[in-house]
């Protein structure tokens, strides 16, 4: 072997190092397997309160190793369209563990979780005063501390419980397009209480005529799986807060803690590699290279402010299953659906579509972003081709 051959195969061999020992080190870092999943729920509205009945449960996702859960409370945020001063907030947050009965003073025992257990909380809150009538969401934040192997680490997530849905009343606002015509539809507050079906069912499904097409925006499908992240509970690597600083200002990968989420999701050693081979790209004049090598989440997570309140103090990502999921939905609507990401520069990526979705007709309707990029609240646009049209009066 020659001694460049020799010189090459010790530069692949200390690279190969390097992006293992990123790996191990990532995989290794103190982590709890505990996580939340959010269950049944209940509303109920008096003229003088409403009382909201929330079930939660920590599930120890560990296969081998038991996790102790020391202590979980909530921290309330209320959504409204005027201040939120007169309004009275009682909360109470009530273990529920199978193997023992909560304590009557209140005290949260320290509870152990077998592997692949639940352990289920009850929250029960009660508002009352003025101003009820004003309300659109609650935003719960659920914090716990998990003891194991890891150590003693606190962790946070969060949901939005919906108060209040728009008014029904009106004629739909039609807007026409070249060939087509679209409707923006608003709906409540969405998240991960929500079913993406009962909400198309809800929304969707009033307005359509054979040849319709229902249009999903990615984030807010993305909130009804739970898939976001408090900012504040994302550590950045070293290595994030490095390559972060050569992305556009504008992109959501240009913050340390926006490029760690796509750490988290797909491993140091593919962002390295995508960032080297996305500058090489670069440097020949092709644009994009590291969102192709680093896969499709890489354009699809959302940094704090990249959606509607609450959600500006999250990272969303990218929603998962996206093709199985509109392939159930336009089985159970009658009608093609497809999950799209929008912006106002005139961009639409498909991220998803089922059988009979034209992707010409999907990228003239929503070319001018008829639902928005700020607090509209119309994730759905229904899409009608001219030839399905009604004629008009």
């Amino acid at each position: 072997m020659s001694d460049w051959g020799g010189g090459m195969l010790a530069l692949s061999g200390m690279v190969l190092g390097l992006l293992a020992l990123l790996e191990l080190r990532h995989r290794l870092r103190p982590a709890s397997p505990l996580r939340m999943e959010p269950g049944p729920w209940r509303l109920h509205v008096d003229e003088d309160q409403v009382r909201v009945q929330l079930q939660v449960a920590l599930v120890n996702t560990h296969v081998r190793k038991e996790v102790m859960l020391t202590r979980l409370w909530a921290e309330p945020t209320l959504l409204a369209t005027q201040a939120v001063d007169g309004i009275n907030v009682k909360m109470e947050v009530t273990p529920d563990h199978p193997d023992g009965e909560p304590r009557p003073d209140g005290y949260w025992a320290v509870s152990i979780l077998k592997p692949r257990q639940h352990m289920a909380a009850r929250v029960d809150l009660v508002l009352t005063g003025a101003g009820l009538r004003s309300l659109q969401a609650l935003w719960l934040e659920i914090g716990w501390l998990a003891y194991g192997p890891f150590g003693h680490l606190p962790q946070r997530h969060g949901l939005v419980v919906p108060l209040a849905s728009p008014a029904a009343d009106g004629q739909p606002d039609w807007r026409q397009g070249s060939g087509q015509q679209v409707l923006p539809l608003a709906t409540h507050l969405l998240g991960w209480l929500d079913d993406p079906l009962q909400v198309l069912q809800r929304y969707a499904a009033p307005h359509l005529q054979p040849g319709d097409v229902v249009a999903l925006a990615e984030t807010p499908l993305a909130v009804m799986q739970g898939r976001y992240r408090l900012g504040t509970t994302v550590e950045p690597s070293c290595l994030a807060r490095q390559l972060c600083r050569v992305f556009h200002p504008h992109s959501s990968l240009a913050t340390a803690c926006g490029l760690q989420a796509l750490v988290d999701l797909v491993g140091p050693a593919r962002v390295l590699c995508a960032w080297l081979g996305g500058v090489l790209l670069r440097l020949l004049g092709i644009r994009g290279g590291f969102y192709r090598l680093a896969g499709g989440q890489a354009r699809l997570i959302d940094d704090l402010t990249g959606t509607i309140p609450p959600y500006d103090r999250t990272i969303v990502l990218g929603p998962q299953r996206s093709q199985a999921t509109v392939t159930r939905l336009a089985q159970a609507m009658g009608h093609p659906v497809a999950v799209v990401d929008v912006n106002d520069l005139g961009r639409v990526k498909i991220v998803a579509s089922s059988g009979g979705v034209a992707p010409d007709l999907i990228h003239r309707a929503l070319a001018a972003n008829p639902a928005g990029n700020a607090n509209e609240g119309t994730p759905l646009v229904i899409i009608r081709p001219s030839c399905f049209a009604e004629p008009r009066p």
